[in-house]
């Protein structure tokens, strides 16, 4: 993999806490100071789509994220993601071919202690370098098939579906 392209649309992983507002709000892409403080070896670029919690992405919003994915050359392409509506968004991205999409996000924000925001990120990037071209989901220390694959919001992980 020369380069990695990072289409981030906000969700969790990138919630902020204000103090002064007492709510969590999306704040800027947090994957790509993370990427930067691991030291990766390899390139990569971070396109901002959108600021959204997923509960709130539109059929719009993942049209533009589909024509953003179509539109760059890179065939290595990671998507952070909110993980409430994550698989509706894999669904669209299946139109794509000639590419390796993986969707990650977190359970928690990047920016708290103990989220699992960097963990999944490593999970992802290793995922899109060795998959073959398709639509992943990687959550949970797993590459999941977005059709076979929901968000159990009681348990807070994903899990198979048959």
């Amino acid at each position: 993999m020369d380069q990695l392209c990072i289409v981030a649309t906000g969700g969790t992983i990138d919630k902020i806490y204000f103090d002064d507002k007492s709510d969590f709000q999306i704040g800027a892409p947090q994957i790509g100071e993370i990427l930067q403080a691991l030291g990766v070896g390899f390139r990569f670029d971070v396109i901002p789509v959108i600021r959204k919690d997923s509960l709130h992405i539109t059929d719009e919003d993942r049209d533009l994220i589909r024509r953003t994915i179509e539109a760059q050359p890179a065939r290595h392409i990671l998507v952070t993601h909110g993980t409430d509506s994550m698989v509706e968004t894999a669904a669209v991205l299946r139109s794509i071919s000639g590419k390796v999409i993986v969707l990650t996000g977190a359970l928690n924000p990047a920016r708290f202690v103990g989220s699992d925001a960097v963990f999944n990120i490593g999970c992802a990037v290793a995922a899109v370098q060795t998959l073959a071209d398709g639509v992943y989901i990687a959550m949970n220390g797993r590459i999941w098939d977005p059709a076979r694959v929901r968000k159990n919001v009681a348990a807070n992980r994903f899990e198979a579906i048959d």
